[in-house]
């Protein structure tokens, strides 16, 4: 026992020495676990688990223990610089995921150029005050540093520096030893895709991810040989084993022959169509269109990172949007077949239209690949009259846009074109300082002298969200004016108009608190304890996130809503089926042709009409409930889903398509030969 005692003490006074010593390691190793592990409780909430702990303390112990190596003279900037590292790597992913609910990634960083244009919108509509907290560490370094600086022995014996470096790495290890004794062969296959980004932080650490996410950025980058042989045999069995029967229905053939007139609305969300304030509807134009066409009210933008660049790919093609990165700024040299392509051959003319820049989304290249024949866009091909936002009104850009699409028809016939809308973007400030439309609440109320009278309560007025209304109805009204254009100009006669929502408006689950749960009497919040409180959770917020989709015809012989659940991949099947037009590398359905749909979303969640099934944490939300639940159900779609997006994604890294035909090409004139 005494024995015991006296070892203790020793071991005691080596702890209180090193302490004393290596302050600096001590304050990065120990405000470093904290940042990590306190981002995962500010992104996912309330989740508890040892195994990303020793994780990530295993990785920072290993990046600290470098810092021995250097003479603790200098030794202060690399603590400084690891602990900027650090706090930025927290800080953007914190943000990120109060915007993606997902975590940041490598390949952003040729996508983030994107962000110049509207770096109002990231301070405005994304950044909060906790994504700063981050920074104490730098100060906390910073405070020990120039407490300690005076009192801390230099030039101290590099041999014993070099054993503390050892010592700290055989720490790291074992450490790391420990955590890899908890990790299964579904986590390493999961850690491999990359796709499940929460999943893997939850279970690795921010420190892995981040660290497999580079090796999965910049493989392909390296060479597209990486995995091609086990993608190709997988593309190959997937479409082997693809049912490409053709399932006639009332809708087949019924355009055949007619233009496309494709409308991309920025923003616009689902819960806006029908939403009035005070009497006064938000969208009338939305609302009549649906009414007199094929509206689907269950419809789901599948985007990722590149937002409407992924909504634009995913739409013409029915793939899935890459990864890592964007099609549009990563993969933009890959082959694809998409509906200006196909459309080709039935002799269309093929264009697109937007009131920005070329250069925004790599457009002016990936257009031209895409097989539009022209792209049509700002100073290039537009008078700037009138400018909102990130560019040319719409409005004015609508106006602009009728009397090119009337010189298209009567040069080149039949048509394909996409006009992408642009105010109705985030940040959504400068429209509202010029809309008319207003979202606060007025109600009657008799004052204290038994006089009936008109209160006006806040409400959305002044919020990101009542902003948004207000853009919307902006939208809305130059909608109407263009399909009122359309019509006097005899476009409308012989053309097919589709309204689809590229993504939702990115906007905070607080604002929609708010929405829910107005108190016009009080000008505030309900208790979330009140009987009327509606609560806004995960799940209720990610179905909210659907956007319209509208295929109106003037003959208005649709007037039909659809209200199962589809999403952007099947826009192209369901189009290919009444216009006479079909890609055999499509992922997506046929609306009127499947029995159940399926839509997967890129981070592996999906939703069918009867649940939302969330990968990430291995849960569910019913929506039928009449439905029994069953694992064999969840599996089935759990794999599907899995598959589809490995499929789709081998096919834009490896280039799948364009090497495919290729080789059949090749092996046709080897047949040819023989």
């Amino acid at each position: 026992m005494h024995f015991f005692s006296i070892m203790m003490e020793k071991y005691c006074i080596k702890i209180k020495k090193f302490i004393k010593e290596n302050p600096l390691f001590l304050t990065f190793v120990i405000a470093s676990l904290i940042n990590t592990t306190l981002l995962r409780f500010v992104t996912v909430k309330n989740y508890t688990s040892y195994e990303p702990v020793l994780a990530d303390f295993s990785i920072i112990l290993m990046i600290a223990s470098f810092g021995f190596l250097i003479k603790q003279q200098k030794r202060i900037v690399y603590y400084f610089g690891m602990s900027v590292f650090m706090v930025l790597l927290c800080l953007v992913n914190s943000m990120y995921y109060s915007n993606y609910l997902s975590y940041a990634s490598f390949s952003l960083i040729a996508t983030s150029l994107q962000l110049v244009d509207v770096g109002d919108a990231v301070v405005n509509n994304i950044m909060e005050l906790k994504d700063f907290f981050y920074l104490w560490q730098i100060f906390a370094l910073l405070f020990v540093y120039k407490a300690t600086y005076k009192k801390m022995k230099l030039n101290l014996v590099k041999k014993e520096e070099r054993i503390k470096c050892l010592d700290a790495l055989v720490l790291s290890f074992i450490v790391l030893g420990f955590f890899i004794s908890t990790v299964t062969g579904t986590d390493l296959s999961r850690l491999g895709k990359q796709w499940n980004r929460e999943y893997v932080v939850m279970k690795f650490g921010i420190l892995i991810y981040q660290g497999n996410d580079l090796i999965a950025s910049v493989k392909p980058q390296i060479s597209p040989l990486f995995g091609y042989d086990e993608a190709a045999k997988n593309f190959r069995e997937f479409y082997e084993q693809k049912d490409y029967t053709k399932t006639k229905n009332q809708y087949t053939d019924i355009f055949k022959g007619k233009n496309i007139l494709m409308i991309h609305a920025e923003s616009i969300q689902n819960f806006t169509l029908g939403l009035e304030f005070n009497g006064v509807p938000v969208t009338p134009t939305l609302n009549r269109l649906s009414k007199e066409g094929l509206y689907f009210s269950n419809f789901y933008a599948q985007e990722s990172v590149g937002t409407s660049s992924d909504s634009e790919f995913t739409l013409n093609t029915s793939l899935m949007p890459a990864t890592n990165g964007t099609v549009f700024v990563s993969y933009w040299d890959r082959e694809y077949l998409t509906i200006p392509k196909i459309l080709k051959e039935q002799g269309y003319y093929s264009f697109s239209m937007h009131g920005n820049k070329g250069s925004f989304w790599n457009r002016n290249v990936v257009h031209q690949q895409f097989g539009y024949d022209n792209f049509y866009y700002y100073t290039k091909d537009f008078v700037i009259d009138e400018v909102i936002q990130l560019g040319l009104s719409d409005k004015s850009f609508f106006r602009q846009a009728v009397p090119k699409i009337q010189a298209i028809q009567e040069n080149y016939g039949k048509f394909y074109g996409t006009l992408i809308m642009l105010t109705n973007h985030t940040p959504f400030t400068d429209i509202a300082k010029i809309s008319e439309y207003a979202v606060d609440y007025k109600y009657e109320k008799v004052n204290e002298e038994g006089i009936t009278e008109t209160v006006s309560a806040p409400y959305l007025e002044g919020t990101t969200l009542g902003n948004y209304i207000k853009s919307v109805n902006y939208a809305d009204s130059a909608l109407g004016e263009l399909m009122e254009d359309l019509d006097q100009s005899g476009l409308l006669e012989n053309t097919v108009v589709v309204i689809y929502g590229d993504h939702d408006a990115k906007l905070k689950r607080s604002e929609y608190v708010r929405f829910y749960n107005y108190d016009p009497e009080n000008d505030q919040i309900l208790s979330s304890d009140d009987p009327n409180y509606v609560p806004v959770d995960y799940y209720s917020y990610e179905l909210n996130r659907e956007v319209p989709l509208i295929i109106w015809s003037k003959d208005q012989k649709l007037q039909t809503e659809v209200t199962k659940v589809m999403g952007m991949y099947d826009v192209l099947p369901t189009l290919g089926n009444m216009f006479g037009f079909e890609s055999k590398y499509a992922l997506g359905h046929d609306i009127f042709s499947i029995d159940e749909n399926v839509v997967v979303f890129p981070d592996g969640n999906w939703l069918t009409d009867k649940m939302y099934y969330n990968s990430q944490k291995g849960e569910s939300k019913l929506l039928d409930t009449t439905f029994p639940v069953s694992v064999e159900y969840i599996e089935k779609y759990t794999k599907y889903a899995e598959q589809l997006i490995t499929v789709s994604n081998d096919i834009i890294v490896h280039d799948l398509i364009r090497k495919t035909r290729e080789s059949v090409d090749i092996l046709n004139i080897r047949n040819k030969k023989s």
